[in-house]
């Protein structure tokens, strides 16, 4: 089923939805592992059929249980529909966030889509400015956790193709501002001396498995699992 742009305009925030709420994990072991998720709809792992189920965070703090390693503590902070400027708010002035981001020994990040998304929702023709928005927040974001957190490992997420359902025609519009979204959050991740983990390799070239419903473009279980094992790829040689 292909759709066009105007379907888009005409879609809700699309990263959006129900609320999650953090929580933390306890076990004991040989080294103490605190985790932290930040981000968007993805990190909360809401699904195409709009609920939440397991998301990539959820599998990552599985890998960490599975190493040698006691995972002392898991906070998922992702929140449906958050932009840049929502996450570096909390970054900034939110006393849990902060207060976790401190204890933490490695955060993963996905945030910015809905920058984008907003933007072409409200005024397609200046879509960059949401990018210009989500590179500038995400700076601020990470420059602010290496003040809260020097030695703490970090990991920012490139997203996958949220476009793979539209027409040829839309796609040559909306897959290259995807492109300069991953680009600026690459940009922003290595200046900052953290790690780039892009996940349209894995993802685009299979998108209907991982994709499913052509209305919506949240990954399904599956999808989160692959972008978790991208992740863990990076991240396992962090976890010593």
């Amino acid at each position: 089923m292909k759709k066009s742009f105007a379907a888009l305009l005409a879609a809700s925030t699309l990263f959006s939805f129900a609320p999650l709420t953090a929580y933390a994990d306890h076990q004991e072991g040989q080294k103490n592992v605190e985790y932290v998720a930040l981000g968007d709809s993805i990190a909360a792992g809401m699904t195409p059929y709009g609920d939440i189920d397991k998301s990539y965070p959820d599998f990552i703090s599985s890998y960490f249980k599975r190493s040698n390693v006691s995972l002392k503590d898991y906070d998922n902070f992702g929140v449906p529909g958050y932009t840049s400027e929502q996450l570096k708010n909390d970054v900034l002035a939110n006393p849990e966030v902060i207060k976790e981001i401190r204890g933490a020994t490695h955060i993963t990040i996905n945030i910015g889509a809905n920058d984008l998304f907003r933007k072409l929702m409200t005024d397609p023709r200046n879509a960059w400015e949401g990018i210009e928005a989500a590179k500038a927040n995400l700076q601020t974001i990470l420059e602010k956790i290496d003040l809260l957190n020097a030695d703490v490992h970090v990991y920012v997420m490139g997203y996958y193709n949220p476009f793979s359902y539209y027409d040829k025609e839309s796609q040559n519009f909306l897959v290259p501002l995807n492109d300069a979204l991953n680009s600026a959050i690459e940009e922003k991740a290595g200046s900052n001396g953290d790690l780039y983990v892009p996940t349209g390799g894995k993802i685009d070239p299979h998108f209907e498995k991982y994709v499913p419903n052509p209305e919506d473009n949240h990954l399904n279980v599956k999808g989160y699992k692959a972008i978790a094992k991208q992740f863990w790829h990076v991240m396992k040689k962090d976890v010593k």
